[in-house]
């Protein structure tokens, strides 16, 4: 038994997931859970327990009798094939909330330890998928009337933490980047494969998108110290937080850096949708792949439905900004920042250096 507990991470192979647990082992003092269907590949390093958080049998038996809890990070995620129009739809909804339920039930009645829990949210709290929203987006905002699996989480959760000795922290992010395969809405694998294709076509990097708008990125990183730094300050329990990098940059003033990463020159800007054209370029990728060695995983397991949400995030002619807050949480304490471009780099990096896209040097 760790001497600080044990913390149990929810959707441990996603882009939260990982960092999250990447956070607590670097920590040390810690015995770290990860949650998913099946083990992360690669692996994460904490022990892993493979349950369907959708199915409450799966739960309790699989779950229930764990002991020694003390935090719990919710970073489990439901979504359609359709990534855009499930945002809206209730079967979406309701899944996500019965899984969260799932896990709450199976967990905290036999764990009187248990003192935090973290429950994610986004942007798409303030209506960014749907128009655009206020300038800055702040926590104290009304609920935006579209339905969401969000409100349906968070009341479920402060209502069962009612004269509980635990408390919750949701947290805000904006678009993230890290590494995790298979995921959503990975715009760090979206961007890297589209730019080895592209110059593995022979052609310069285009930015496919439309439109100008200004926004912010969340580096895994940094929300993974900020998830930690929430379960042991007081001042953020029972609190809602946006958290971003602390800069601003528009997509195309990133296209240049990305275009160094992997030696190739920065083309005209031209709009098309990369959901569409990409999947059509299996073969290609598999023919770098062989050349450069990489990992064996197909182009759909690395980027998925992730090529929507790089078409959502690049071409939204309705929005020409989407910026939140982040004073609350720098005076509740937590004041940690990176350079997105930095980040962007970084990032992009670790996937080359993990022979997940092919290295810098054509």
């Amino acid at each position: 038994m760790a001497a600080n507990g044990t913390v149990l991470v929810a959707g441990a192979g996603g882009l939260i997931g990982r960092a999250v647990i990447r956070h607590y082992l670097t920590r040390g003092g810690w015995d770290v859970i990860g949650l998913s269907r099946k083990a992360p590949v690669p692996e994460t390093g904490a022990a892993h327990i493979a349950v369907d958080l959708a199915d409450a049998a799966s739960c309790e038996g699989r779950l229930g009798a764990l002991g020694n809890v003390t935090r719990i990070v919710y970073a489990a995620l439901f979504e359609k094939p359709d990534l855009t129009q499930g945002w809206l739809e209730g079967d979406q909804i309701a899944t996500n909330l019965g899984m969260l339920v799932n896990l709450m039930t199976a967990i905290e009645p036999n764990n009187p330890g248990l003192r935090h829990v973290t429950l994610l949210q986004g942007a798409k709290a303030y209506g960014v998928h749907l128009g655009q929203i206020s300038v800055p987006g702040r926590e104290r905002a009304p609920r935006h009337i579209h339905p969401n699996f969000y409100w349906e989480q968070e009341d479920f959760l402060a209502a069962r933490q009612v004269g509980k000795a635990w408390g919750w922290t949701i947290f805000r992010p904006q678009v993230i980047f890290g590494f995790a395969l298979g995921s959503m809405m990975n715009m760090i694998a979206a961007i890297g494969a589209y730019a080895a294709i592209s110059r593995e076509l022979g052609l310069p990097l285009v930015y496919p998108g439309t439109g100008t708008r200004v926004t912010e990125a969340t580096d895994a990183r940094l929300l993974a110290a900020a998830i930690f730094w929430a379960a042991g300050t007081p001042a953020a329990f029972n609190q809602t937080f946006n958290i971003t990098n602390g800069d601003v940059f528009t997509w195309e003033s990133l296209w240049p850096a990305i275009a160094r990463l992997f030696a190739i020159p920065v083309g005209l800007p031209q709009a098309m949708p990369l959901a569409r054209v990409m999947p059509g370029h299996a073969a290609t990728w598999q023919r770098l792949a062989a050349r450069y060695d990489l990992a064996p995983v197909s182009l759909e397991h690395l980027v998925g439905s992730s090529w929507q949400f790089a078409d959502f995030a690049f071409s939204r002619p309705h929005s020409t900004a989407s910026l939140l807050s982040t004073i609350k949480i720098r005076e509740a304490g937590f004041g940690d920042c990176i350079d997105t471009e930095q980040s962007l780099v970084f990032w992009l990096g670790e996937m080359q250096a993990r022979k997940y896209l092919p290295p810098a040097a054509a």
